[in-house]
């Protein structure tokens, strides 16, 4: 981000704070909901009032790739709030899916092993 677009970028990032508590956010959400500001913003190199829904989707294929679900989705909720409280825009949603869990069956034992692990243990 060059110094012509930092200043801007600070006022919009304390408004973002401020408005988060002045909502009673706790402490803990606030700090992952502003980090997900300033991960955008380095992430594209500009700041998040001009991406584009390209730059968006472009920023959550990256995530899903390389973060947990959880994180993905406070970085979604954080973006949506401040695209709502602080530009006063509608978020455009970028539709993320969770991908399935790959379910597994546990191990089943036969008679005769339970047997050999109970002989065992004495």
């Amino acid at each position: 981000m060059n110094k012509a677009q930092q200043r801007p970028f600070d006022t919009l990032y304390r408004k973002h704070l401020n408005a988060l508590r002045r909502q009673g956010m706790a402490e803990s959400i606030i700090d992952l909901f502003a980090r997900a500001i300033r991960r955008i913003t380095e992430f594209w190199n500009v700041p998040p009032d001009i991406l584009t829904l390209e730059q968006l989707e472009g920023y959550f294929d990256a995530m899903v790739r390389s973060h947990s679900w959880s994180t993905i989705k406070v970085e979604r909720n954080g973006l949506q709030f401040f695209y709502r409280q602080i530009l006063k825009r509608e978020w455009d949603w970028v539709n993320i899916v969770k991908p399935p869990q790959a379910k597994r069956l546990p191990d089943i034992l036969t008679l005769k092993e339970i047997v050999r692990l109970i002989n065992g243990a004495r």
